[in-house]
């Protein structure tokens, strides 16, 4: 059963005309991961966005749907629209030299969404974020909790963000690059992380990556986009055995094969571009 599902999400600058995702359409399985793939530019952080609620000022929905659980986000009043996002998704952001705010200590950075939208008392709260942290992986969670940010790794940082988002139980997370501003030693620490415990609470994950080595560890179905179109939907094992688009095909070869590292890296060919480009131009968005 789709637990996340997208028909038809439009969205545009405001007042431009401008298209930013024309028309996407994908389903995230509850308790699976799926990947969303593609180049820079391609609208994956921005679908992200518009799930959970937070597009920037400049930007508005101008079609589609979005089913969360099997509720349309998008007939909801604002109020109705954020407490049901708050008690149900959450996000792992890209950089978590900055995600966290600097001026305050680690822990109320981790309860005060428990207190505040979801009504726990402070030491409940705070016995959950204690025991998070433990299952990141930190060893002295009293006293991370007691840090600021500054007093911490980047990839202390990011298992903090991911303890976070874990904490109120969230039946949806969206990672959105979540190791770009790690080295890579950390990032496949933190990858594992992920789908530890993304499996061990069944939570339903949307994973936005640039990085097709790592949806083939972390997903189990994939969309590919371009200029903010879904091109190929599949799962995860079809893809990297033989993908049905052009353009995904050509995205695959021009990955970097860490077994023949001497090889030049090949770029995607102007003339899929070109096809690929004429399509998503020609569809309605």
């Amino acid at each position: 059963m789709s637990f996340l599902e997208l028909r038809n999400l439009s969205v545009r600058l405001k007042g431009s005309g401008v298209p930013l995702l024309r028309g996407v359409s994908l389903s995230v399985e509850a308790g699976q991961a799926h990947g969303l793939v593609g180049e820079s530019g391609a609208g994956k952080s921005m679908i992200g966005k518009a799930v959970l609620g937070i597009l920037p000022r400049a930007v508005e929905v101008t079609g589609g749907e979005i089913l969360l659980d099997g509720t349309d986000l998008l007939t909801l009043p604002p109020a109705e629209r954020r407490r049901r996002i708050g008690a149900t998704a959450a996000l792992i952001p890209q950089d978590p030299l900055t995600a966290l705010n600097p001026s305050r200590r680690v822990g109320p950075q981790i309860t005060d969404r428990l207190v505040d939208i979801l009504g726990w008392t402070r030491a409940a709260a705070q016995a959950r974020a204690r025991d998070l942290l433990a299952e990141v992986q930190i060893s002295e969670p009293d006293r991370v909790m007691r840090a600021y940010p500054h007093e911490l790794s980047g990839g202390m940082r990011q298992r903090v963000l991911i303890a976070s988002a874990f904490a109120a139980e969230p039946k949806l997370i969206v990672a959105d690059e979540p190791t770009t501003a790690l080295d890579v030693t950390v990032q496949k620490q933190i990858l594992r992380l992920i789908a530890q415990m993304q499996a061990r609470h069944g939570t339903a994950l949307l994973f936005v990556t640039h990085d097709l080595g790592v949806v083939s560890k972390v997903c189990t179905s994939l969309s590919v986009l371009f200029a903010g179109k879904v091109v190929e939907e599949t799962p995860v094992g079809d893809f990297f055995a033989g993908p049905r688009h052009p353009y995904s095909a050509a995205l695959l070869a021009a990955t970097p094969r860490h077994t023949a590292p001497e090889r030049a890296l090949i770029p995607v060919p102007e003339a899929v571009l070109a096809a690929v480009r004429a399509e998503v131009e020609g569809s309605r968005g």
